[in-house]
């Protein structure tokens, strides 16, 4: 269970896109996305499934990856989900 860290994540959404997010309660934020109380990007596509996270010691570390991450093509991104398997 991953609760009260700072964390990035990737979600494949039901259309099979991947979305990106921060969190410092992933399953939580999954959840809401699930429910329709995530991001816009992720109510038009669901379900989400989380497919990918990455924790750190603060918020700043989190939001920094999170942005290196949304830089990379959708094949960088596949492959840093089936390398972290």
């Amino acid at each position: 269970m991953i609760v009260n860290n700072h964390c990035c994540y990737i979600v494949i959404c039901g259309d099979k896109t991947l979305y990106c997010g921060y969190s410092n309660n992933v399953e939580k934020r999954v959840s809401d996305h699930n429910r329709g109380f995530g991001a816009k990007y992720t109510k038009t596509r669901l379900p989400v499934k989380l497919v990918y996270t990455e924790c750190f010691d603060n918020k700043s570390e989190a939001m920094k990856r999170e942005y290196q991450i949304k830089k990379l093509t959708r094949q960088q991104k596949l492959k840093l989900i089936y390398e972290n398997q």
